[in-house]
């Protein structure tokens, strides 16, 4: 099975508030729920903590994020992360396999980028994951739901430098290297992916 058409809720509409020519105004349903072909997502909840936890404190997983987070710190990362979803009306899903076992998470959220306001894709799975293609599954979802849902000109994901895996996935998805920052402490690779216009 593909991908599969997303369980909508109520339909929430929110200004972005920003000038900046690649936003514009959202009018987004809320999808609490969509599934890939090996995966299920569901809207980031308290109920996930213990799986950010665990997900957060594997120093593999979070070479490239920063860091080992704590405990204290993953509880404000989800916090943040639910305030995102309820201003919003979109953000960071759980992400499990077909048999319910925590995954990783993945979303949409809105960043600032070298001064910039953007949308920016994020993703990351637990480490026994790693290498079935399903980072690419669950990107090209996302790609599907952001792009004719939000009516944006693009999207950005960020990758430290170094990190060819997550290289590979965001270029499979027809994301193109933009350019180089130094983010805190990083020199980071900004992907872009232009939203295609319908002919």
């Amino acid at each position: 099975m593909g991908f599969a058409e997303p369980v909508i809720g109520r339909a929430f509409a929110r200004p972005v508030g920003s000038t900046h020519p690649t936003i514009c105004d959202v009018s987004f349903p809320i999808m609490e729920r969509f599934v890939t072909e090996r995966l299920s997502a569901e809207r980031l909840r308290e109920e996930h903590l213990a799986g950010l936890v665990a997900l957060h404190l594997d120093p593999d997983v979070s070479r490239y994020l920063g860091g080992v987070r704590s405990p204290e710190a993953t509880a404000g990362y989800l916090a943040a992360s639910m305030a995102h979803w309820d201003q919003h009306g979109f953000g960071l899903w759980a992400l499990r396999t077909r048999a319910g076992e925590f995954a990783g998470r993945a979303g949409i959220r809105h960043a600032v980028v070298a001064g910039a306001q953007e949308l920016e894709i994020v993703y990351i799975l637990k480490r026994e994951f790693w290498g079935r293609g399903l980072a690419s599954e669950i990107v090209a979802a996302l790609v599907r739901i952001a792009h004719p849902r939000l009516g944006l000109p693009s999207l950005v994901g960020l990758v430290v430098v170094g990190n060819g895996a997550s290289c590979r996935v965001l270029e499979k998805s027809g994301f193109v290297r933009e350019r180089t920052m130094l983010s805190p402490g990083e020199e980071v690779v900004i992907y872009r992916l232009a939203a295609r216009r319908e002919t």
